[in-house]
């Protein structure tokens, strides 16, 4: 009993009968501990509920076991868009394993990227992963000048000379299968709804749609292409033009599932029935891709286990420092339901 005080270090040594240090090197995982030291520490501790320090474990060890996931978007995009709570679970799910904390953020303005930048380059976290970057964006450069271990979610479009650790998806691939699906169903007259052209997403999925075009002997002419910033609203916007532009078209591949569902709306708004009329074909295979009217099909990314291997690589191996970069690439599958 300790009279209701809250355990120290200095009572969990003494009843573990060792110095103040080893208790320490315990905690802070060292292996310059006997396994039967170890044992007794540690049973000292839960017979006392002795909570290490966290403030002072971090002077010690300079670890703050926090990782920070920084959402390039604004806030209202983060709850909005399904694509980000995937990636939440993956990154949460490992980072439980491993016993570390989750610091979310968002960051879109130039002053929230100073503020934020000021706080990861800090000592704050251990680790930084970057999701949704778009071109101009400063946080890559600065968290590698000050030595802040960082994965980014997706290929980089910029050049660096600091070394790049990333994991993306196959977003050419998956385009690529969902134009040729249009290609082969035989759809005549097949539009896109495009990502924007400041993230690599929205190029490499325009750049997947027009290879499948140029592979069976098609044009993409401009006319077909319009482009919005994967949100529902753009995607409706989108649409609008599209028809205006191209009113014959009778396929769509569409960047993003929100895109896709708010074409899907506009099509009906005009008389247009979908497949019948337009066959739509989405990317993402969001939680409501099977509940549309008609039922979405779409590109399966494996977006929560883009999230589990950011922290997987970042762990494993940029915080380390095993390896100079690291660059991981996931297959996207298409799923074929009714609306194309």
């Amino acid at each position: 009993m300790n009279g209701g005080r809250r355990p120290t270090l200095e009572m969990v040594a003494l009843r573990a009968g060792v110095g103040r240090g080893t208790v320490s090197r315990v905690i802070n995982g060292s292996d310059q501990v006997s396994p039967a030291t170890r044992a007794a520490v540690q049973n000292a501790i839960a017979e006392l509920g002795y909570v290490p320090n966290h403030a002072a474990r971090t002077l010690v060890t300079r670890r703050t076991d926090t990782i920070a996931l920084v959402v390039s978007e604004p806030d209202e995009r983060l709850f909005a868009q399904p694509f980000f709570a995937d990636i939440v679970r993956g990154v949460s799910a490992v980072l439980n394993e491993r016993e570390q904390q989750l610091l979310l953020a968002t960051s879109r303005s130039a002053d929230e990227h100073d503020r934020l930048g000021d706080y990861l380059t800090g000592h704050h976290v251990d680790g930084v992963l970057l999701v949704s970057l778009h071109r101009d964006d400063p946080l890559p450069d600065r968290l590698a000048e000050a030595g802040v271990p960082c994965v980014i979610g997706g290929r980089p479009q910029w050049q660096t000379r600091y070394p790049i650790h990333y994991v993306d998806i196959d977003n050419i691939g998956g385009a690529y299968m969902a134009t040729r699906r249009l290609i082969q169903t035989g759809r005549r007259r097949i539009a896109t709804v495009a990502g924007p052209h400041d993230m690599v997403a929205g190029e490499d999925r325009l750049e997947g749609y027009r290879k499948a075009l140029r592979d069976s002997g098609r044009a993409a002419p401009g006319e077909l292409i319009a482009r919005g910033d994967f949100s529902f609203e753009s995607g409706e916007a989108a649409m609008r033009r599209l028809l205006a532009a191209v009113p014959d078209l009778d396929g769509l591949f569409v960047a993003s599932d929100p895109m896709a569902l708010a074409a899907i709306r506009t099509l009906r708004d005009v008389g247009l029935r979908v497949p019948d009329d337009v066959a739509v074909i989405g990317y993402d295979d969001s939680s409501f891709a099977s509940h549309s009217d008609p039922p979405l099909t779409t590109v399966h990314q494996p977006t929560e286990r883009m999230g589990a291997e950011m922290v997987r690589v970042l762990i494993d191996t940029v915080v380390p420092k095993a390896a100079g970069s690291s660059r991981l690439i996931l297959d996207p599958h298409l799923v074929i339901r009714e609306s194309g």
